[in-house]
């Protein structure tokens, strides 16, 4: 197995050969979601392709610290210092606090994660828990004269880092303000952003703090300085997110961390690109968005999503259709199906030193390590299903092996026997679509999954996989 990885820095716009800071140990910062909704399945392809960067450095023996916040306040509906904080819109639409907003919508989100097969990071941390780091790390870019104070608001003065516009290749008119983004007055330029909100322009805040400029809240990119500074230091390996966070909340993290620091923060970063619709990029603010309960409710297993966020490269466009989705549930399937068949036969003895699975296991690894190459790991994991030349033990040890990175859950594979409540349920089921009782057929089903049992209807009737909780 290679100890060397390669990944594409955004940074730079090349793949890299990853230099760790710390010899065999990798520190990973990876935005998390703004807990106002539920997470989308464009959203969650990103939190998969991180997992499966942490995976691969765990599988090829690295130490790895893994750090995710949740941003609970202060994220406004645009990037750009621009319309009410989404938790203060969730709170009204819901007539719930913030509060309570917030810490119902982080449990759905690691729900979904967790049906992804997403491994939680180490350390997950709210913003709310962190303000006054927050709060200290303004303190210090005002002392520095990176910030300013105007009217009970801090802003960071854009023009005094000269590589502002480096990361992104911003064009910095671009950034003025326009119809949709009202001009503050406060700035000293318009492209200056937000650090602290104590006398703005959203007075409806319900989330507030004390600071040394008034009672009021943080700028949404703050956060990610403050807390990756917290809990990876003021240099560490690689920073993730989506590509829409590139223009604006990285390119200002990048400031006003690296002018806090006097440094470079971050050795590299990676993005993930988008899962598209017919309409275009998937978001909340359109409406109608899908998430992993709506794949449930449609008779798709959360982990067949998964198969199909691997059939692409993280840096490709991904373009979701049920149809996409069918095809890979049918993949995905069909490989749990294998897993049974070899695990129900006899166990024969290998020689894991073979030359091929030596072979094998160069491939595959080789495709992660260049810069997380799923699809080619996918056509090596087919390639050991199809090998007429390996035994049954010989190909599940290469798969299962292969799903520490891919994530699939399929050592978790067990066809074993159906419990006497499993088999009534089934049972019941049957019976409700025999009588086009959809809505109790779909409960039934959901009722299934959340036992660990994965159905397929087709023309024989009802197929199952159970995969171990």
């Amino acid at each position: 197995m290679p100890k060397q990885i390669s990944l594409f820095n955004t940074a730079t716009r090349t793949v890299e050969v990853f230099k760790p800071i710390t010899p065999g140990e990798v520190g990973i910062y990876c935005c998390g979601p703004t807990v106002y909704n539920y997470a989308h399945i464009g959203n969650l392809r990103t939190y998969v392709f991180e997992d499966v960067l942490r995976r691969t450095f765990d599988a090829i023996g690295y130490k790895v610290n893994h750090v995710m916040n949740i941003t609970d306040v202060g994220h406004l509906q645009s990037d750009a210092d621009d319309g009410d904080d989404k938790m203060l819109l969730a709170s009204k639409r819901e007539q719930k606090s913030p509060w309570d907003i917030a810490e119902f919508y982080t449990k759905e989100f690691f729900r979904h994660s967790e049906a992804l097969g997403v491994v939680k990071p180490h350390i997950v941390c709210k913003a709310t828990d962190h303000i006054q780091e927050m709060i200290d790390m303004v303190e210090q870019l005002v002392a520095k004269g990176f910030a300013y104070e105007a009217n009970g608001n801090v802003y960071f003065e854009v023009s005094k880092f000269d590589d502002y516009t480096k990361f992104a290749n911003l064009q910095l008119d671009a950034q003025q303000a326009t119809e949709r983004v009202e001009k503050d007055e406060n700035k000293r330029d318009q492209a200056d952003f937000c650090l602290w909100f104590s006398q703005s322009k959203y007075p409806n805040q319900i989330m507030k703090w004390d600071s040394p400029w008034g009672v009021g809240f943080p700028g949404w990119h703050i956060e990610c300085s403050a807390m990756s500074r917290k809990y990876l230091g003021d240099r560490f390996d690689i920073h993730c997110g989506g590509i829409d966070h590139i223009p604006v909340h990285h390119t200002n993290e990048i400031a006003q961390s690296d002018c806090c620091h006097g440094h470079q923060t971050v050795n590299l970063w990676m993005h993930g690109a988008f899962l598209t619709v017919d309409s275009g990029k998937m978001s909340k603010s359109a409406g109608g968005f899908l998430t992993v309960d709506r794949l449930t409710e449609e008779n798709f297993a959360p982990l067949a999503y998964r198969y199909l966020i691997l059939t692409a490269h993280y840096r490709s466009e991904l373009k979701f259709s049920f149809d996409a989705l069918e095809s890979a549930q049918n993949a995905y399937q069909g490989l749990l199906e294998k897993i049974q068949e070899w695990r129900s036969g006899d166990v024969i003895d290998i020689n894991e030193d073979s030359e091929t699975l030596r072979e094998y296991k160069q491939k595959f690894w080789q495709a992660m390590c260049e810069d997380l190459h799923t699809p080619s790991a996918l056509t090596v994991v087919w390639s050991v299903v199809k090998d007429k030349h390996l035994n049954n033990s010989e190909k599940l040890h290469l798969v299962t092996d292969f799903d520490r990175a891919l994530g699939l859950e399929l050592a978790k594979v067990d066809r074993g026997d159906l419990s006497e409540h499993e088999q009534t349920l089934m049972e019941q089921r049957k019976l409700a679509r025999d009588n086009k009782q959809w809505a109790e057929s779909d409960r039934l089903r959901d009722e299934l999954l959340a036992l660990g049992i994965t159905l397929k209807d087709s023309k024989n009737g009802m197929e199952w996989t159970r995969v171990k909780k």
